[in-house]
């Protein structure tokens, strides 16, 4: 039965979405809170997991095994790496890192773990979908790579080492770690990232001002990727 899970980091990135579902059901649990719904006449949970890896691998992991989510969307916010990311602009992983996960001393490369992989990939299919969506809003959605670590990154000479070693087009704090859950538990799961600063030196002061804007903007797109998955 399809349960999905739509997941953010931070209560302004869930907040819309519990604004559009309406009511739903508080459930405390594993130091979190949980809201369930039913839209459209499919079960939702929703979520967000705090800041950082541990965190949103917990909240993944509870909402998938505890809970029965069979699909994830997540909703956020990102710093860009590419030049081409504007605030305000969309992106989709098409594939994540984790930029901090370092054994390189044992001659693996960054982001690499035995048994691992240094990429993740998000589902093709919703991927696609988003495209639709992104037709339908008017908008123009990049894909790209999105690298993950427990560092808020305001350093313009880290942003553009983890842009080389990951070619990746934006940064974050849990969509690496949410899928690596997803990969492990089979369950689909598609990462959403609206730009909330540049990751440079000025990204602790730009942060704040757009987060809010920014997170309704990711909040929308996922509402109606919502629609898409469960209209399929």
């Amino acid at each position: 039965m399809l349960k999905i899970a739509i997941m953010g980091a931070m209560p302004e990135e869930v907040a819309p979405i519990l604004e559009k579902l309406g009511g739903y059901k508080t459930t405390e649990y594993a130091g979190n809170k949980y809201y369930e719904a039913s839209y459209n006449g499919v079960e939702i949970v929703v979520a967000y997991s705090k800041i950082g890896k541990v965190f949103s691998t917990l909240t993944a992991t509870t909402m998938i095994q505890h809970f029965g989510a069979t699909k994830l969307l997540f909703s956020g916010v990102a710093g860009a790496i590419s030049p081409s990311l504007k605030v305000g602009d969309l992106i989709v992983a098409t594939k994540l890192s984790q930029h901090d996960l370092d054994i390189t001393a044992f001659g693996h490369p960054f982001g690499f773990v035995p048994e691992g992989a240094v990429f993740v990939e998000a589902d093709k299919e919703m991927i696609s979908m988003s495209k639709d969506v992104a037709s339908d809003m008017g908008k123009v959605v990049k894909e790209g790579v999105i690298a993950t670590g427990d560092q808020f990154i305001a350093n313009e000479e880290r942003k553009n080492w983890i842009g080389d070693t990951f070619n990746a087009d934006a940064l974050e704090m849990e969509g690496g770690s949410v899928a690596v859950v997803c990969n492990a538990l089979d369950v689909p799961f598609f990462i959403l990232r609206a730009i909330s600063d540049a990751a440079d030196m000025d990204a602790s002061f730009s942060f704040d001002e757009f987060l809010e804007t920014s997170a309704v903007i990711s909040a929308e797109f996922v509402m109606k990727m919502l629609d898409k998955v469960i209209a399929k």
